[in-house]
């Protein structure tokens, strides 16, 4: 038994036991990789894939037993590395993060300058996807760290740490009647036309449960999972936009833009909505970089 038999039988579970696909990204052949398996069930005495043909379909009930142990071992085996790294204080290195549009676009920025500040020399890669698609990735290895509101907070396979607390906001131009009031309530605000996220995104779910505890049906005529894209179709007049607070700045309000229709005002409404929570999360038992736990600590607020 060895190694790399252990990294083949991993990857080939992460691309679907496509071993075309696995021999790929492992930048061997798909005959050395399917031997290689074989190898490793003869040495077990066990059948870890249920075959039909050449043709992988499903793992045995003993292989998802050594698929758990698999990846238990290569994960203390990358810890040993990261350590070793730790105690050297490397300054270089990758840094793959995964995370909604809205931390993407505004929560990241300080916290990535920061970190370039304290280690110029790490690169950073970013990738943006649904909370359920950023959960995918740190599973199968593809980022290092996720962040996002909804989802991962709540896997077992997931160490997640808090981040910083954010609530929603109504947003609408000035021009529309609900500006007129002192204050507006949430069921002045079911009377018309809603922009909002998609309910995968963002806390919508805390959207929907307020309405729903005051019995109230919202006119929501269009969902997107981007925060400026909200913001576009509120400023063409479709409707009021319920955004993350931390999607909504003063250049939003300010006057003198391009068009007088690029100003957004924010409706005097006292926080209907459940607080949001944002979080980071990794592999559980997975030992942080020094600039990965740099970077986390650059976001907490």
């Amino acid at each position: 038994m060895n190694l790399q038999q252990l990294r083949y039988l991993r990857e080939t579970v992460r691309r679907d036991l496509n071993l075309t696909a696995a021999a790929l990204a492992l930048h061997t052949s798909q005959p050395g990789l399917s031997k290689a398996i074989r190898e490793l069930e003869d040495e077990l005495g066990i059948t870890i894939f249920v075959r039909h043909g050449k043709r992988l379909t499903h793992l045995t009930d003993a292989g998802r037993d050594v698929l758990a142990i698999v990846e238990r071992i290569l994960l203390e085996i990358d810890n040993l590395k990261r350590s070793s790294m730790n105690w050297h204080d490397a300054q270089t290195g990758e840094l793959r993060i995964a995370a909604t549009h809205t931390q993407a676009r505004y929560s990241l920025p300080p916290a990535i300058a920061r970190l370039r500040t304290q280690y110029p020399e790490v690169t950073v890669r970013l990738h943006q996807g649904s909370p359920t698609q950023i959960v995918e990735m740190i599973r199968s290895g593809q980022v290092d760290l996720g962040i996002a509101t909804e989802a991962i907070g709540q896997q077992a396979d997931l160490d997640s740490e808090d981040l910083f607390c954010w609530y929603h906001c109504v947003i609408a131009l000035p021009s529309h009647p609900l500006c007129q009031l002192a204050e507006v309530s949430l069921e002045a605000l079911a009377e018309h036309d809603l922009i909002t996220y998609d309910p995968q995104f963002a806390g919508r779910g805390h959207i929907d449960r307020a309405f729903n505890e005051h019995r109230l049906k919202p006119r929501i005529v269009l969902e997107a999972t981007d925060s400026d894209v909200i913001k576009t179709y509120v400023r063409l007049g479709l409707g009021v936009g319920i955004v993350s607070e931390l999607a909504f700045s003063e250049d939003d309000e300010a006057e003198g833009s391009t068009m007088a229709t690029d100003r957004l005002v924010r409706l005097p409404i006292d926080r209907p909505f459940a607080r949001n929570l944002t979080r980071v999360a990794f592999l559980h038992g997975r030992i942080l970089r020094r600039y990965e736990q740099a970077l986390i600590d650059a976001m907490k607020h």
